[in-house]
């Protein structure tokens, strides 16, 4: 590892600007995997915490401590990452490169920008001569090291520039690397925002299963930790459900106790869930499950109020915990409902990306999608591979729940979901987005719904018409006069 004030005698292939944990992390993986790197942060004391720690043994690494030192210091036509926090630090440090960059060189925002800002920024930079791509990266710290899953979006040329850098820093499963050309525009941190929300919906659906099952299974958080265990050697194998069971197993060493039970039970949400559902609002498209999942987060941010309602909102009287086969029993139906819930959320989810594809233009490959997910990033999982199959077996599938595979699953397991849903609310313990997927797919599945009712009331005080079955057409009604 070498710092440097001038312009070194051999330019590197590509360089990384903002080395915060994931900046950081994403520079060592480039440099680990053969490529000559130029690093930048806005703060020397972050840029020398990398170069004199984890990267002082990076020979392909040198650091700059200017911007102008930098961007000579690159190749031409230049790479630049920027790895910065989405919003106007994105729009700030592009506005430091510039004065450096020429016509032909890449701007790539490896963070987890709003898809509507990356488009502007395509367009803006496009005028300028300079090549952006917007893309989206999973898989926390320990991807961004190791191999991490990798969306990127913008035009050809830009994702050609980078190319042989992402995929060899991305993560390799039996398919091939886990980053493809997503899409033009903002397609690319699109898909990521898409990732994430199912992502939210996962990890809400995994956290309910553990309260229904520590509530009424009485099972202790050992226990629990076995149950997921066992649960991550069946279809519900995934990295969330495998540290869900490492999480549960770990011992407080200061207490003693298992730590999960000394965690407070308050989340917040950084913004790209939240984004999801507005974008999913906009494209008309369901997606409950994802929902859920952040108005939850949402109220579990509300301690104080939760804490002073429990003492004053009547609920059913406690449950007694089961033992026994009843236990036994419970964990199956728990198991057997997290997965049917998973598979409505991952639904859900692709039927977002299908619309937005046409809406945007994207032309989106859910194939090569469910492939790059299926390595480095949060919702890793058996199940992609089922679905990667859904769609090689129809590529227009409107829903992945008109799969054979899909359907037999909701087949084999809605009897145990409904169990569970109907046991959960009985006992007053909130199972939101078990629930709202189950409701997903019963509405789906429904051949009429009473929509109908309303229209009429839509009809009636704001004379919104409505369709009829027995005959084509657009209607309107002078209700009160029939009424009379």
């Amino acid at each position: 590892m070498s710092i440097s004030s001038s312009a070194p005698s051999s330019r590197h292939q590509v360089g990384v600007v903002g080395l915060a944990v994931m900046g950081a992390n994403l520079a060592r993986n480039i440099e680990r995997n053969g490529f000559s790197i130029a690093v930048f942060n806005r703060t020397w004391a972050r840029t020398q915490a990398l170069i004199e720690g984890p990267a002082r043994d990076a020979r392909r690494m040198q650091a700059y401590r200017t911007m102008a030192e930098f961007c000579q210091a690159l190749e031409r036509p230049r790479r630049v990452i920027v790895m910065v926090q989405a919003g106007a630090p994105v729009d700030d440090m592009i506005d430091q490169l510039l004065p450096h960059l020429e016509p032909g060189d890449c701007i790539m925002d490896g963070g987890n920008s709003h898809f509507p800002d990356t488009e502007a920024r395509v367009k803006a930079l496009a005028a300028k001569g300079i090549h952006f791509l917007g893309t989206g990266i999973s898989g926390g710290e320990e991807g961004a090291l190791w191999g991490p899953s990798i969306m990127p979006g913008g035009p050809r040329d830009a994702y050609a520039a980078f190319e042989p850098i992402l995929t060899r820093v991305a993560a390799q499963v039996s398919d091939g690397p886990c980053c493809t050309y997503v899409g033009p525009g903002g397609a690319g941190h699109y898909v990521k925002m898409v990732h994430n929300g199912i992502e939210y919906g996962d990890i809400q659906l995994i956290c309910e299963a553990y309260g229904v099952l520590s509530r009424l299974g009485g099972l202790s958080a050992s226990e629990l930790s076995g149950v997921f265990a066992e649960w991550n050697r069946g279809e519900l194998d995934s990295y969330l459900i495998e540290i869900a069971s490492k999480v549960l197993a770990y011992t407080d060493p200061e207490t003693g106790r298992p730590l999960v039970d000394l965690i407070l039970d308050r989340a917040g949400q950084k913004g790209t869930g939240k984004w999801t559902s507005q974008e999913a609002l906009d494209l008309g498209v369901p997606i409950p499950t994802i929902d859920a999942a952040i108005w939850v987060r949402n109220i579990s941010a509300r301690k104080d109020e939760r804490v002073a309602a429990s003492r004053v909102i009547a609920g059913p009287p406690p449950v007694p915990a089961v033992s026994g086969e009843e236990r036994r029993a419970l964990i199956q139906a728990v198991g057997q409902a997290l997965y049917a819930s998973k598979v409505a959320s991952y639904a859900q989810g692709l039927a977002m990306l299908r619309a937005a594809s046409e809406e945007h233009g994207y032309d989106l490959d859910l194939i090569e999608m469910a492939r790059i997910w299926k390595g480095g990033c949060i919702i890793r999982a058996q199940l992609l591979s089922r679905i990667q199959d859904a769609y090689r077996r129809k590529p227009d599938l409107q829903n992945l729940l008109l799969d054979p595979y899909f359907t037999d699953v909701i087949a084999t397991h809605h009897a145990a979901w409904r169990h569970l849903v109907s046991t959960a609310v009985r006992a007053g313990i909130p199972v939101p987005a078990t629930s709202a997927s189950l409701a997903y797919v019963d509405a789906y599945r429904a051949e009429r719904l009473p929509a109908n009712l309303l229209q009429g009331l839509r009809d009636f005080f704001g004379a919104h018409t409505y369709e009829r079955t027995d005959r084509e057409g657009s209607f309107h009604t002078q209700w009160e006069a029939s009424a009379q």
